[in-house]
């Protein structure tokens, strides 16, 4: 009997783990690159007087999914906007900040590769710039396909995404860099030379709708990730070279040829040609022509994929998100012209643009369309930033987030169903730093000290951020100081990305000695995972206050996990170091840093980091997974007058019972 029970378990896991494999939805992410948000129809452009930018297509995808109206770039810029979107962390623990174009991301979990564990087939195109120092893929350290993607075609370097015309000479171009042919990859081949007269939104498009036919026939129960990232509408502002071709879709749009020298069938014609005629004969200037018809193509090139999904029958197991790296921009790259993005009001209401930490340099232009899985006709005005969509794409594929990342799932959202998890929404870029808290924004726009004040807007009700609230209420007065001991409890500096406010102390919470007492709460988990999990989002095997932190709690030798949590009481403000050693994976995070990462590769070998900490309490979560090995951890501190050694038991705080 019990042989039998067993065996119908296991052919009931068996079943529920095949159902699960089918119901992994295919997931598209397209970035735009320096699209404001007044540059969409729906959202703005359809508000404003005069010549218009049309985007039926995007306004379309909006009306049929959810509009994300208060989503954020991490950073007004692309290279730290695109790390974060990648690698899933915020600007205060990402590894690329401010101006780092083409440095390395880290080797660490990102949206491909926990994806890629999940089962699906994984596709980066188009523009890329986060690869390090070198010149090929060999040298390259952080090339697409060693940071978790299958397939890679498209730009490398950052500089390479001005041009769009790869295979061709510009004469318009301001400089040599911005004239000169350039290098499109294939994996480990350089492909550009059979790509004559190709203009790079086309060609992405059409490599992404090859890719997309090519998965759906050949591997229909293979779900596939494609992160589709265009270069325009920015810099160069080269126009098409042809009218984009009648209809979309399998049978018609943009079509892959793969004969070199027609390798997509708008390759011909003259290149800088082609000007949208909705946009001539209207005075306008020559650049603002080539603006609007660069939109005007995105919007096309969307469309004509969305279609495609549809014509294949995959479009209701498929996601599709559609954003843009930072605000509109105002560079040009043509001899002798000039661009001001208010000329089609690109920011729509919002102060500010590219490089600017104001709303319109941040906040971008956020669709997500699902049409058996993404709402439709909402408008969600919860924040929210880049690096929640690696949270979002583990929830989707049915795995759980690893525990270092910085975002939440945005399912609850996307399917207005349960309950939203709070995010965090910050930004950091050069002398600027800003949070959302409490529904507002605190923004410093010079952070030449920590003592300088955050402006406080309500960014809903005052768009263009008029109206600074900081010291117009008692409420205010307190929101200011909170903001400021929030940002140094969410990030870690980074000493190539200095920060006036990297040596400030971590202030404790203020929590009511009565509602604590001596211990550590901790919960067991069983399951098998590929990175150390976020436990908090999980149902507990059990919960426990123990006296300390150890592993007698856990609930089997392989295939298990614990959470610790409390609070720790630093006796003394300083500088405090803590190490952590584990057999199997762990993560160490006090307030909202992430102190130490023992998951990606790690050895088993004694991790360090310090924090400058106030005197008080301080609420820290230890994560650890199993491994093959035996099981062991240790947690140990270093301080001011206390030599390096295990943290003592009258240390550890908990505040009620933990919940299973």
């Amino acid at each position: 009997m019990r042989r039998e029970i067993i065996s119908a378990l296991l052919f009931i896991l068996g079943v529920t783990s095949l159902m699960a494999q089918k119901d992994k939805p295919n997931i598209i992410f397209i970035l735009t690159d320096d699209l404001g948000y007044g540059d969409v129809g729906i959202l703005f452009q359809k508000q404003r007087d005069g010549i218009q930018i049309k985007t039926p297509e995007l306004d379309q995808m909006a009306m049929a999914g959810t509009i994300m109206n208060r989503h954020y770039c991490p950073a007004p810029i692309c290279a730290p906007s695109r790390a974060s979107l990648i690698t899933g962390m915020h600007q205060g623990h990402s590894n690329v900040r401010n101006y780092q174009f083409d440095k390395a991301i880290e080797d660490n979990w990102n949206f491909a590769n926990t994806l890629q564990k999940a089962g699906y087939h994984t596709i980066h195109l188009g523009k890329y710039g986060l690869q390090g120092g070198g010149n090929s893929p060999e040298k390259w350290a952080a090339y697409p396909t060693k940071r978790g993607f299958d397939y890679f075609y498209g730009y490398v370097r950052h500089v390479d995404g001005h041009q769009h015309y790869p295979a061709n000479f510009w004469k318009l171009g301001d400089n040599k860099s911005h004239q000169q042919k350039k290098q499109v990859w294939e994996n480990n081949d350089e492909v550009s030379g059979g790509l004559d007269k190709c203009y790079t939104a086309d060609l992405w498009t059409a490599k992404a709708k090859q890719l997309i036919m090519r998965e759906a026939r050949e591997n229909p129960k293979r779900p596939f990730f494609m992160y589709l990232a265009y270069d325009t509408p920015h810099a160069a502002l080269q126009l098409p070279a042809v009218a984009y071709p009648d209809g979309k879709g399998v049978n018609g749009g943009l079509q892959w040829l793969g004969k070199p020298g027609r390798m997509i069938n708008t390759a011909e014609g003259t290149i800088d040609h082609y000007r949208d005629p909705h946009y001539t004969g209207k005075s306008l200037t020559d650049v603002a022509e080539r603006f609007a018809t660069s939109i005007t193509r995105i919007d096309h090139c969307v469309g004509d994929i969305l279609q495609t999904l549809k014509d294949l029958k995959i479009d209701r197991k498929t996601i599709v998100i559609f954003s843009s790296d930072n605000g509109p921009h105002s560079e040009v790259y043509i001899k002798g012209e000039r661009w001001n993005p208010s000329v089609f009001e690109s920011a729509g209401r919002f102060k500010g643009s590219k490089g600017s930490s104001h709303e319109g340099g941040l906040r971008v232009p956020t669709f997500a369309w699902g049409p058996s899985r993404i709402k439709a006709g909402q408008k969600s005005n919860t924040p929210s930033q880049f690096h929640d969509w690696m949270a979002t794409f583990c929830d989707y594929a049915g795995v759980e987030a690893p525990a270092r990342i910085d975002g939440v799932s945005l399912l609850p959202t996307l399917h207005q169903s349960g309950k939203q998890r709070k995010g965090v929404v910050y930004v950091e870029f050069n002398n600027q730093q800003g949070i959302y808290l409490d529904g507002y924004k605190g923004l410093r726009m010079k952070t030449t000290d920590h003592a300088v004040d955050f402006d406080i807007f309500n960014t809903i009700d005052d768009e263009p951020e008029s109206r600074n609230l900081a010291e117009t209420s008692g409420e205010f007065i307190r929101l200011q100081k909170r903001m400021k001991d929030e940002v140094l409890r969410i990030r870690m500096p980074n000493r190539h990305a200095k920060k006036s406010y990297d040596d400030e102390s971590v202030p404790g919470l203020d929590v009511e000695e009565g509602d604590l007492s001596r211990g550590v709460a901790v919960k067991s988990y069983l399951g098998e995972w590929n990175w150390v999990p976020e436990f908090t989002q999980m149902i507990s095997k059990a919960g426990f206050i123990k006296k300390a932190i150890d592993l007698e709690s856990l609930p089997a030798k392989e295939n298990a996990g614990l959470l610790f949590s409390g609070y720790i009481q630093i006796p003394e403000p300083g500088d405090w170091t803590f190490h952590c050693r584990a057999a199997g994976g762990l993560i160490f995070k006090i307030h909202s840093k992430l102190v130490i990462d023992g998951d990606y590769k790690y050895d088993g070998s004694e991790i360090s980091a310090t924090v400058k900490l106030d005197q008080g309490l301080h609420p820290y979560r230890l994560y650890y997974r199993t491994s093959d090995s035996e099981p062991a951890l240790s947690l140990q501190w270093e301080g001011p007058n206390i030599a390096k050694g295990a943290i003592p038991a009258d240390a550890f705080l908990v505040k009620g019972e933990p919940s299973k």
